[in-house]
């Protein structure tokens, strides 16, 4: 979705930390939902767990609800780029699952997505998965005080596209804060030294969502689940940042996520 005419707020340190716990609760529910992946599991059960986490924690789920989204999770599987609604499908093996969720935890916004494979996947979507994930860590080293917007779209861009991918044009990063969506946009593809200025405190989201083929998409007529145009697979990945002087703040970390893939 594009976000209009969003205020952009700089946060105070203070507010800056109350966003890093908020966003180390979406990384610890992501981390949760990863233990239970596996073919068979359908997807309106990791949404269960995760809603089930969430207010275990104290926090709200930020998307049930929100502008009419029925779930705690959006769970995209395969040609699914984002926003799609948990279901009865159950995962099968080879699957892939972008797996995004938000919190709000003492009227603070976490946001965060990671793609997971489902068993044994083949190695060109494991590949996929891996350089939607470095174009995200690419971005993320542009989020400093100084820089603009476009710096990171350039970064983004240019690793996914260097891999031989597609960037969605239609779904770009944001702001976060006291609101899930905030100034300024962040499209994963622009010029180098274009766009918003970024000053320190700014909260952003940077999240990639990279094709295996066309960058086109296409609308469900659930009015949510957004796909690849060519049926071909898609991988998402999110980390909210803090610009900061010289190097970004992450305010997610993908540690707990590893730590459940690598006792697998």
């Amino acid at each position: 979705m594009r976000f209009r005419s969003l205020m952009i707020y700089i946060k105070t340190d203070a507010e800056v930390e109350l966003l890093r716990e908020a966003n180390q609760l979406v990384s610890k529910t992501l981390a949760e939902v990863a233990v239970h992946i596996r073919p068979g599991v359908t997807t309106l059960r990791l949404d269960a767990i995760a809603e089930e986490f969430i207010r275990s924690h104290g926090a709200l789920p930020a998307f049930k609800g929100y502008a009419g989204f029925p779930n705690t999770l959006c769970t995209s599987v395969n040609d699914e780029v984002v926003h799609g609604i948990p279901s009865d499908y159950a995962l099968r093996e080879g699957d892939i699952i972008s797996v995004d969720c938000g919190v709000i935890l003492n009227g603070w916004y976490g946001d965060s997505a990671f793609t997971f494979p489902v068993g044994e996947v083949r190695p060109e979507i494991l590949r996929l998965l891996d350089f939607t994930r470095a174009s995200l860590e690419e971005g993320v080293k542009q989020a400093v005080a100084g820089n603009r917007v476009g710096d990171i779209s350039h970064a983004v861009q240019t690793k996914a596209e260097g891999g031989g991918y597609s960037v969605v044009r239609t779904l770009v990063g944001h702001g976060i804060g006291k609101h899930l969506h905030e100034g300024p946009e962040v499209p994963n593809f622009g010029r180098r030294g274009s766009g918003t200025r970024l000053e320190r405190n700014v909260v952003i989201c940077i999240e990639p969502m990279i094709n295996m083929g066309t960058k086109n998409t296409r609308t469900d007529s659930d009015g949510w689940t957004v796909r690849t145009g060519d049926g071909k697979p898609s991988a998402h990945f999110e980390y909210a940042v803090a610009v900061r002087e010289g190097k970004p703040d992450l305010l997610t970390t993908f540690e707990y996520i590893e730590e459940v893939l690598t006792k697998r």
